[in-house]
């Protein structure tokens, strides 16, 4: 069965975004050395579940990065990687999809995402989407989590897991610690 894996960044004080939903504050950390990891991770994975959101402003940024000459070469397989990896969208508002290799799914969300993770195929990695993620924990369906923690404190802001009302329970399987002060840290549900 394929992992389901959710890659987030996050404050040291447990803000996923900006109040005002901006995630500038974690640009100012990012190397190569990230950029590394962030593709090795990438590697692993043959599917991205997204939701409206964070879909919509990845399909506007992608597809045109690889091309870009202004878009840094050490960054060129992570893009080749998110424009050819099948994309998932969790929607009920959407009525269409159009970056390359997307599909659009509705309805029961426990039983899609089943369905999903027993196809073949690599693993599935969600990035940001905190609405999903919410939805995702809440029925027990992530397999494991990849906080990017960065040496920030906004004071307010998009709190992690805000409407969680179980407790999950977690085994750290592995840190990193980058240069730019940001700490990597995978943990696997421990169900």
């Amino acid at each position: 069965m394929r992992k389901l894996i959710v890659s987030l960044n996050i404050t040291l004080d447990g803000f996923v975004a900006a109040a005002d939903e901006g995630l500038d504050w974690h640009y100012k950390y990012w190397t190569d050395e990230i950029a590394e990891t962030t593709t090795e991770l990438l590697s692993h994975a043959d599917t991205i579940l997204l939701g409206k959101n964070t879909y919509q402003a990845m399909a506007t940024y992608w597809p045109f990065q690889a091309k870009s000459m202004s878009f840094p070469r050490t960054d060129i397989a992570y893009a080749d990687m998110m424009n050819s990896y099948q994309k998932v969208v969790l929607s009920s508002t959407m009525t269409a999809v159009w970056w390359n290799n997307s599909l659009l799914l509705k309805g029961n969300l426990k039983r899609a995402i089943e369905n999903l993770k027993n196809c073949h195929g690599r693993d599935i990695l969600t990035y940001g989407s905190i609405s999903v993620v919410d939805k995702l924990a809440a029925v027990n369906l992530i397999d494991e989590f990849q906080f990017w923690i960065h040496p920030v404190v906004l004071g307010n802001g998009r709190p992690l897991f805000s409407r969680q009302k179980n407790s999950i329970s977690l085994k750290l399987i592995s840190q990193k610690v980058f240069s730019s002060g940001v700490v990597l840290m995978i943990y696997r549900a421990d169900n």
